[in-house]
Formats: structure tokens, sequence, C-alpha cells
């Protein structure tokens, strides 16, 4: 039968206010302030429709699953674990009992039935990166109360719930919490195997995973970007840790599992001492890391080939008459862009990942300088801090060498953006070209019409006059023999010259005269006059401008030096200052 163990007073209120969390944490279990507490509260609620599960909206006696897995327990077991399925089922694997005092009505009375593991493994993951968590807000914030979780790790948690596209992928932190100095500790609970003297700390990481592969067509590959936010607390006297992660899907559990299972290596698993405890944390750390590094040197590589498909033919591809070139759209230009904010997603990430890695490597390369980090731990855990710290190198490296890829391949796309833009330019310029020779021999062809027309519109003009009834030369009265044979009148064709010459002259007279009047007009609107004046102002010398008129000069206006023309202020331009002449003119009063 468990034993119930009986809890401090502040931190049964801290456990039956859980619903307020994290305004509900005792004082000295967090260094936040009190408003900072109050604004994370206000987001909590603002998230929780799209982080958590809500009763009576979502079927939580289907949906709600919360895996825990302790190792080293006080009961003697290395192994415990179980996915609850319920809010209730939680709460009792967490040993939180809750019952009424009887000596204070309304009050109540908060005991636990067990005590903390060695390690504690909290896994609450969605069944993807853009969906629910599987947890309601009140086992939510019991797991955070219960085991006093720094506020902070809220704004991990946040990223996380319901959504169409990723949110907050650009965010990424490292945060910590010291309670090992003697003045600084946290509340002690030696019943449930906390010292009080613990760190807390929490980050971020990014990886990246394939979904989908199309036989096709590489450019309809999928590929996701998914994060991950880790929450670890050791405890430096008893060993205990505890690890919370947030995830969508299950991936990292079943990566802990192979951790800390039957076939992982006895070193990552053994609780026999503090010192024990502090190197298999270290190992899980490693395993976060090694997650967040994987398949990026593949999605880079897909990103090279996609931008070598979509763009090559505008860099090696021949040009000019005679060679078959690709014909650019402006679509192209949107799907390089795509491409390149694509490649600086993938830069901006690896760099936060290099980052918040290089974090976590100082705070346990400056942990055995730390004061209040035991002397045990420093000088027996020494070389294990320096292994660790060695291969965090590693992977910032291969981060910096993959972050180096992708910004080669943003340059790359954006210079090819460039050529395509140009070439789009260049097939723009060769249909306006061909527009203008067809318009030239279109323009031709007219002139020519033109002029036959007018040629021939005089002579066909008098030769229908000459056919009415107005005007006959020939005797229609005489028999029909004679008329069918045919006449000629000279004096009708003498006529028809006199009259069709001089017209035919006429017309092509007043053609031109047109043209030269229109040609003249023409002139005259796009003629500038331009000219350096210089300009008095109450016999105050100014600087040299340019006056620039689009009227013409009057014929007979008498220009007087040192003076600009009068021209209506409606028609001129404004007045840009020039650079000194040579030779300046000088200014006559």
């Amino acid at each position: 039968m468990a034993v119930s163990i009986a809890l401090p007073s502040d931190f049964q209120q801290s456990i039956v206010r859980a619903i307020d969390y994290p305004e509900n944490l005792p004082p000295r279990s967090t260094s936040t302030y009190r408003s900072t507490l109050k604004s994370y509260r206000e987001r909590l609620d603002e998230a929780e429709p799209d982080l958590c599960l809500l009763p009576g909206e979502d079927d939580i006696d289907n949906d709600f699953e919360v895996s825990f897995r302790d190792l080293n327990t006080a009961t003697g077991k290395d192994v415990d674990k179980r996915n609850t399925h319920s809010p209730e089922d939680a709460t009792k694997w967490l040993g939180i009992e809750i019952s009424p005092d009887p000596l204070s009505p309304g009050q109540k009375i908060v005991r636990t039935t067990k005590k903390d593991p060695s390690s504690r493994f909290v896994y609450i993951y969605a069944e993807n990166s853009r969906d629910q968590l599987k947890i309601t807000r009140d086992t939510l914030v019991q797991i955070l109360a219960y085991h006093q979780v720094m506020p902070v790790y809220l704004d991990f948690m946040l990223v996380f719930g319901a959504q169409s596209e990723p949110r907050d992928l650009r965010f990424s932190g490292f945060r910590e919490q010291n309670f090992m100095r003697a003045s600084a500790r946290g509340p002690a609970l030696p019943e449930l195997g906390r010292s009080g003297q613990h760190f807390q700390i929490c980050y971020n990481l990014k990886g990246v995973s394939f979904k989908k592969r199309d036989d096709g067509n590489i450019k309809l590959n999928e590929w996701s970007i998914r994060q991950a936010a880790f929450y670890h607390q050791f405890d430096v006297k008893f060993g205990t840790s505890l690890w919370i992660v947030t995830k969508g899907r299950q991936d990292i559990q079943q990566r802990y599992k192979e951790l800390t299972g039957p076939d992982g290596r006895a070193e990552d698993k053994s609780f026999g001492s503090v010192e024990e405890c502090f190197r298999s944390s270290l190992a899980v750390h490693l395993m976060y890391c090694h997650w967040s590094t994987e398949d990026w040197r593949w999605y880079i590589r897909w990103l090279e080939n996609v931008i070598d498909m979509e763009s090559s033919m505008a860099v090696y591809g021949p040009r000019g008459p005679g060679y078959a070139h690709r014909q650019y759209k402006p679509f192209h230009i949107q799907d390089m862009q795509y491409w390149q904010d694509k490649t600086n997603e993938a830069v901006m990430v690896l760099e936060s990942n290099i980052e918040v890695i290089g974090a976590l490597q100082r705070f346990y390369a400056n942990l055995r300088e730390s004061d209040g980090f035991p002397d045990a731990l420093k000088s027996g855990c020494k070389d294990d801090i320096a292994t660790f710290t060695a291969h965090l190198n590693e992977i910032t490296n291969d981060f910096a060498m993959q972050a180096s890829r992708a910004k080669l391949l943003a340059n790359i796309i954006n210079d090819r953006k460039e050529l395509v833009l140009q070439h789009l330019q260049g097939q723009a310029a060769d249909r306006t070209e061909r527009l203008n020779r067809n318009l030239e021999r279109e323009a031709i062809v007219m002139r020519i019409i033109t002029i036959v027309t007018l040629l021939y519109l005089p002579a066909t003009f008098v030769s229908t006059f000459f056919s009415t009834d107005v005007i006959k030369y020939q005797n229609q009265g005489e028999s029909d023999s004679r008329s069918r044979s045919g006449t000629f009148s000279s004096i009708a064709l003498t006529r028809w010259l006199q009259v069709t010459l001089p017209l035919t002259a006429l017309t092509l007279f007043g053609a031109w005269s047109t043209y030269k009047f229109a040609e003249s007009a023409r002139l005259r609107s796009d003629t500038t006059f331009t000219e350096i004046v210089p300009t008095v102002d109450n016999g105050e010398k100014k600087p040299y401008t340019l006056s620039i008129f689009n009227r013409h000069r009057p014929r007979h206006s008498s220009r007087t030096p040192g003076r600009s023309w009068n021209i209506p202020a409606a028609f001129r331009w404004k007045r840009l200052p020039l650079l000194p002449l040579h030779r300046p003119l000088k200014a006559t009063s």
C-alpha cells in the first residue's frame, strides 16, 4: 500500500491553484517577476483553445495521451512507464491526492503517494506539428506546478497548437535558472527527493524530415522543418532529474526509449550515484542535439538539385538566332523567389540551432566554475563535461558547414533570379523589335496604297462623273447597229485629260502640303530651347542656371544681356542648377 506523504502548506496551495500557473508558484521557486508571471498566464489563457484539448469541445476520452517514463523509481523498479489516457490517470500517476480539509471547511489538503524517481521523462505531443497537443490545460498546469517548472518554458510550448502554417518558426532560445547557490536555493522537499539545490534549463531545436517523395518531379518532394521544446531540471544533491519534451509526433519519445531501453548503453541509464545521474543526463542532451542535425545535408542537396533544374538553362542555355532556348515568364521569377525564401529559412534555422547548442555548451562548461556546483561533481564529471562539450562542438561545426552551403545557394539563387529577369527584359525587347519591324513594313505598304489611291482617285472620280447623264458626247439616238459598233470621241478624251491631270496634281499637292504641315507642327511641339542665362535679382549676381522652355523664341524680340527671356511661368520648367562653366558669362546690370 502506498504511503501518503505530507507536503508543505505553500506547496499544497500551489497545487490547489494549479489552474493559475505560473502565478501560483511559491516565490522561492522562481526568479521571475510577478508582473511577468501574470503576462505568462494571460498568454496561456489566449492560446488555450488552439494549444490544448477543451472539455466539451474535443473528444478527450479518445484524444488525450501523455507519456511518462520513470527510471530507477523509489520502489526499486528500473523502468516504470505508462501512456495515460485521461486527466485522472495522469494525476494518479504523479501520486497527487487532493481531499477536503476536515478541520477547515472550504480548504483542501494535498498529499502525494510517490517520491520522485531518479529520472522522469514526460512527453507531451500532438498528431503533427500543426495540431493541438493531446493534453488538457488542467493536466498541463498540474504537471508544471507539481514539478515547479520555470515559467519561461511556456514561451517554447506556445509555438505548438492548431495552426494552418508553421508558427514562430523563427523563434529559438536557451533559458536557465540556477538555484545551486546557498543564498538562492529553491524550496526543499526532501520527502519527494528535492533538495532545492538544482538548476533548470529549457531550449528548443529544429530538425528537418522527409515526408513524401514524388518520382515524376523532385520539386514536388515534401520536406518539413519541425521543432521540439526541451525542459531539464537536475538536483545536484539527490541526483534526480526531470525531462519534459513537447513536440509534434512521437519520434523523440522512441529515441529516448532506445537510449534508456535494454539495448542502450549502461552509462546512459545508470543512476547509482549523483555523478552517474549527471553523466546520464548529458547523454540525453546529446541525443536531442543529434536529432536536430539529421537530414539537413539531404534537404540542402534537394534544394540545390531543384535550383539547378529550374535555372541552369538561364546560365548555360545558348541565346541568339538559330538556338532553341527557354522562354521565361513572370511566374519563373516568383518560383525563384519562393526557393530563395526556403533557402533563407534553412539558413535561419541552422544558425539558430548553432546559437542554442553553443549556449548549452557554455552552460555546462561554466558549471565547472560555478560556486554552487558540488566539488564531487566537478572532479568526478570533469572529463564527461569535456567530452560532452567536444561533441557539441562537432555538432555546431556540422551545422556551420551546412549553413555555409545554404548561404552560398541563396546567393546563387539571387544571381540567377537577376539573370532570369534580364532574360525576361531581353524577350520583351525582342518582341518590341519584331513589332516595330512589322509596323514598319505595314507603314510602307500603307504608304504605297495611299500613293496609289491618290494617283487613281482623281481619274476614278472624273471617269465616274463623265459616265453620268450630266455630260454626253455620243449620239444615243442613232440606230442600234451603229451604237453596237462603238464610237470614239477625241473631244471627250481631251476633256477627261484636261480635268483629270490638274485634279490629280492638285490632290497630290494637297496631300504633300498636309504632310509638311503636320511634320512642322510636330517639330515645333518637340523643339526645346536651352540656354545658359545668368539671372539678376536686385543687382545681386546668382549662380548660372539652365532654363528650359517648351516654346519658340519670339522672332522680333531683342535680347538683353544678362537677363532671361520673359516667358510666362505656366510654360517654364523648374530651374536646374549646373556645375560651374569653364568660361562663365559675366552678368551685367
